[in-house]
């Protein structure tokens, strides 16, 4: 069958729409009709060159569709449930087994080598091959399939062309602040970057009741924004003198979790110098393969503070999506405020808006 895609063609050009052969679901997959797929930055960054993914390939990997059909060993969904694609993991590795998929032995291959697993890819061309599985679902398309592990099935009370940035960028944000950082009744808490992903973990933070929020961006707009999604002190770094002075004045031995969301190294050591001893920061930010942080030895040891790394939130999609939707309609969880819908035609548009910031979210809709 076809399906109308958005294939990166060139590094740095725009994305080029092309009707693609797509293969029948094999005995583990999934076709899903997508609806609506986010723009999320890592595509944006794979476009770029900056992580090395084969070319041509169809990128996007937040969509959310409806099951079209199911291959033979599929149990977890059937056709017409709506679902919601995350990311792709092996099942079976240590961390797999832990229901922690975002850090599956196999994240890197799984989801950045734009095949399956056996070298094949599910797009072609006139009988060429077009790079797919991105993400185990390549999205930017109105067709897409993807398997059972990265398919978690939603509720049809929820508007389906808005769910999609929970498979990724929303959930990331979200999920650094429920599952990996000690978020929690009283704590503090500081976010740099205020896109999609530090604005969710804003209302994470204030679903887990952490009674100082703050937010750090050089937009003004998205502090706003900030503040009214639960930041209860925003700076920019343009307009204060000495920002993790001001940071730990402001809560007079420094947070108890910082998360970066920029994957600038100097933003990543100031988020460190915030911490209050025992304090953990969390880095999850794309970034190239040689940036390299610099810690202040002494302050980073002496005071028990911790740096991790953080994938996909630490999510288990399953659950963590769920709550997210039940957040929502609790009125407790409004990400559909950072969101800007725009025609598949117009995804150029939609990347070029959310790479200058004028997007928080955007958000793709499917004409089929």
């Amino acid at each position: 069958m076809k399906t109308l895609a958005a294939v990166v063609t060139e590094i740095g050009k725009p994305l080029s729409l092309m009707e693609l052969d797509i293969e029948d679901p094999r005995d583990d997959e999934i076709l899903v009709r997508i609806v609506a797929t986010g723009v999320c930055h890592t595509d944006l960054v794979v476009q770029a060159g900056m992580l090395p993914v084969p070319l041509p390939v169809t990128l996007g990997h937040e969509g959310a569709g409806v099951v079209e059909k199911i291959g033979s060993k599929v149990s977890k969904v059937k056709p017409g449930d709506h679902v919601v694609l995350s990311f792709n993991s092996c099942g079976s590795c240590a961390s797999c087994s832990d229901k922690e998929p975002a850090y599956c032995y196999e994240f890197m291959p799984r989801n950045f080598g734009a095949t399956r697993e056996d070298g094949t890819t599910a797009l072609s061309k006139e009988n060429s091959p077009v790079h797919s599985n991105f993400f185990g679902q390549s999205s930017f398309a109105t067709f897409s399939l993807c398997r059972e592990l990265n398919a978690v099935k939603v509720p049809k009370t929820v508007d389906l062309s808005l769910l999609g940035p929970l498979g990724c960028g929303i959930l990331t944000g979200a999920g650094a602040v429920i599952n990996a950082l000690p978020v929690k009744k009283g704590s503090s808490f500081v976010v740099f970057g205020t896109g999609s992903v530090g604005l969710s973990s804003v209302m994470a933070a204030q679903i887990q009741g952490a009674s100082t929020i703050i937010a750090i961006d050089l937009n003004g707009d998205r502090l706003e924004m900030a503040s009214k999604l639960g930041a209860t002190h925003t700076f920019n770094p343009n307009e204060t003198t000495d920002l993790v002075e001001n940071i730990i004045e402001l809560t007079t031995h420094g947070v108890t979790a910082a998360l970066d969301t920029t994957g600038l190294p100097d933003v990543i050591r100031d988020a460190v110098l915030c911490l209050a001893p025992r304090g953990t920061c969390g880095i999850l930010g794309a970034c190239p393969p040689d940036f390299e942080v610099k810690l202040n030895e002494l302050h980073f040891f002496s005071g028990g503070r911790k740096l991790i790394g953080i994938v996909e939130g630490s999510a288990y999609p399953d659950t963590l999506i769920p709550k997210l939707i039940n957040y929502f309609e609790e009125g407790l969880f409004p990400f559909d405020r950072l969101v800007k819908f725009y025609d598949f035609e117009h995804i150029n548009q939609a990347i070029e808006d959310s790479e200058k910031g004028k997007t928080i979210k955007a958000i793709v809709r499917m004409q089929n």
